[in-house]
């Protein structure tokens, strides 16, 4: 699929200016990959090391068992990874992913509303499996020449100064329990837990950060239908929202390759979509609307079920930290692991990805380009994460049950955004300007603008008038 390529894409040596001899990056995750490509740029050679084997094929891998679930690449992940790699969004097309227009094929239904209006915003979702997903990214990030992947390699450790304050590499083990010491000017941790960070910072008696956690008990089952010829035409995927907090059912239908419907099911707090087929089409049945059932009854399903369970979201907030040591660099998940009910998780580390691109060029002809490196991303990052963060976790923690401080005007963020959700109904501009919010296409301040908040009051005032 990806190994004709026209000549000029062919490998070829990225440094623009060095400020190292050897980056290493741990994990070939998304947020791995993308932070490999912002590192070639400046480093002799990046190693990008992945204990998992690395499939030819887009399939899951055992590193990756939420993989087989549903995922949502943003479009504000898709412009950002598109400015990694020129050739991503056309590459993701080609191996066949579902192009959807915004918001005019996918159907929002909002409890309490009804689905948001269909209404065409001018730019394209691209449905696709992870496994597709990340195959392509990879194979873009294969392109270059200073970059090596080295799958089947676990790092065990990452090594440092007596006194901890630099990093100097990290220690790593093939399958073979062969192990060896690699050198690094900067190592990138994209682990996806931060355990290799964390550990050098308790290791050294450096300052771990502060944890903010939302306990969601999220439990989701997905498995996938062929998409029947007389599928309806109104739509080309479904999200079923579940009606907080009396009820935690939800339904999410999107098409992928291989002309499939991914359909996932989730439910929280000790509800758990059922595994087996009737029990599973039951679930559906009984969503806020029949939306999702009536497209998967009479279809063909074509695989067997998954289970996920996602206990609570976690956001370390290095963004409050101090000092930290030089030459380490944690990135996506190892910062903040958000629901991934709401889909931001690939999309916030391709953002943060970007940023260390663009950190790492300001910083190219400095005397000590990496002096300070980690506080600054950590600084300037903060609003790549905050804003996706905050958009779940006031959601989330309608429910009771689930375990997390909310804010003292917590209240008052609910009725906001119910305000708001009612104001897009209604006018198409409010409507756009949430749809480039969520889609981390622009900031929530953009939703502060005055005639946005003219729309929310007089909302606000309906409501509480009803």
């Amino acid at each position: 699929m990806m190994r004709h390529r026209c000549a000029d894409e062919e490998r070829t040596a990225m440094v623009v200016r060095a400020i190292g001899k050897q980056a290493v990056v741990i994990g070939a995750s998304m947020a791995g990959l993308a932070a490999a490509r912002a590192l070639a740029d400046h480093f002799e050679r990046v190693i990008v090391l992945e204990r998992d084997r690395l499939p030819e094929q887009a399939v899951p891998r055992a590193g990756t068992p939420q993989s087989r679930h549903l995922h949502v690449l943003l479009p504000g992940g898709q412009r950002a990874l598109t400015d990694l790699f020129p050739h991503f969004e056309r590459d993701l097309a080609n191996a066949g992913s579902v192009p959807l227009r915004m918001s005019r094929d996918v159907r929002m239904e909002i409890p309490g509303l009804g689905p948001l209006p269909s209404r065409d915003f001018g730019w394209f979702l691209y449905c696709a499996s992870r496994p597709l997903i990340e195959l392509i990214t990879r194979r873009q990030a294969e392109r270059l020449t200073n970059l090596t992947m080295r799958p089947g390699c676990r790092v065990l450790e990452i090594t440092a100064t007596p006194d901890g304050t630099m990093v100097t590499g990290v220690i790593c083990e093939d399958s073979d329990g062969r192990q060896e010491t690699l050198a690094a000017d900067l190592v990138v941790d994209a682990s996806g837990r931060g355990a290799p960070t964390l550990a050098l910072l308790r290791s050294s008696g450096e300052p771990v950060p502060d944890e903010i956690v939302i306990g969601v008990d999220l439990h989701y089952t997905t498995t996938t239908f062929a998409i029947p010829q007389d599928a309806s035409t109104d739509w080309g995927g479904v999200a079923t929202h579940p009606h907080a907090p009396e009820r935690s059912r939800g339904g999410y239908l999107m098409p992928v390759e291989g002309n499939r419907w991914v359909v996932t099911l989730s439910g929280r707090l000790g509800e758990q979509p059922p595994a087996e087929p009737d029990g599973f089409m039951d679930y559906a049945r009984r969503l806020e609307t029949q939306t999702v059932y009536n497209a998967i009854a009479h279809a063909e399903r074509q695989g067997g079920f998954e289970r996920y369970a996602f206990p609570a979201s976690v956001w370390r907030r290095f963004d409050r930290l101090s000092t930290f040591p030089r030459g380490l660099l944690p990135i996506g998940d190892s910062i903040c692991r958000f629901n991934p009910v709401y889909g931001q998780g690939m999309s916030a580390a391709a953002q943060e990805a970007r940023l260390l691109r663009q950190l790492l060029q300001g910083r190219a002809t400095k005397a000590d380009p990496l002096a300070g490196l980690a506080l600054a991303f950590f600084s300037e990052s903060l609003p790549l994460v905050e804003g996706p963060w905050n958009m779940s976790a006031i959601p989330d923690l309608v429910y009771p049950e689930t375990r997390g401080e909310r804010p003292a005007d917590f209240e008052s963020r609910l009725q906001y955004n119910g305000a708001l959700l009612r104001a897009a109904m209604r006018d198409p501009a409010v409507h756009r300007l949430l749809a480039e919010v969520q889609q981390l296409l622009k900031p929530p301040s953009a939703l502060q603008e005055p005639a946005v908040e003219r729309l929310v009051q007089l909302e606000l005032s309906q409501m509480a008038a009803e």
